[in-house]
């Protein structure tokens, strides 16, 4: 394959995960990624810091989804539904891209730094949430209360998610998980 083929992010991104998946995430190069790809080393870091950012790469664009959704709910609306409505926008991004969230997933299970560092993103998102809703009016400790319980239905909703066939969306599985999560705290 020519390094002069269009996507060479996606192409780099699809050999990274498949390297990572071989041999390890520890055990592979950003030279090898390039290689793989059919690109040069130089080409992968104008794309990504390090080999770690093929995996988090996309964290700052996924904060403003929700920040953006979450900030034009209506300011009648509920925290936990604006939270909601944010859940689903959040969810766009995901829907052509299972096999890649789920090998993503499987690499970042296998490696004790990428799981501290998926719980520091997903940390960083709720204090961004948290933040928002506070903008929006939402006294403390609702604010909190609820960009911490966003944070956990997403979390659910995606490894049950990626867990799954691919059939459905991501949307299906947070809306169960958040209803799920009211039901919980009816007392039912």
């Amino acid at each position: 394959m020519s390094r002069w083929e269009p996507n060479a992010r996606g192409r780099l991104e699809k050999a990274a995960l498949d390297l990572y998946s071989e041999r390890g995430f520890e055990q592979t190069t950003a030279a090898q990624i390039a290689e793989r790809a059919g690109l040069t080393e130089r080409t992968f870091f104008r794309h990504f810091a390090d080999k770690r950012e093929v995996l988090f790469g996309g964290a700052s664009t996924l904060e403003k989804v929700f920040v953006d959704a979450l900030a034009g709910t209506s300011d009648a609306a509920a925290p936990i539904d604006a939270m909601a409505s944010a859940l689903e926008s959040a969810a766009v991004p995901f829907l052509e891209r299972h096999e890649f969230a789920r090998q993503r997933q499987a690499v970042i299970m296998a490696n004790a730094e990428l799981r501290e560092r998926e719980l520091i993103k997903l940390a960083s998102l709720s204090t961004a949430l948290a933040a928002t809703l506070r903008r929006r009016g939402v006294p403390e400790p609702t604010a909190n209360l609820t960009a911490e319980a966003g944070i956990a239905v997403f979390k659910v909703g995606f490894e049950r998610w990626i867990a799954a066939s691919g059939d459905r969306a991501l949307v299906e599985f947070l809306r169960e998980s958040l209803d799920e999560l009211k039901a919980v705290a009816a007392g039912e």
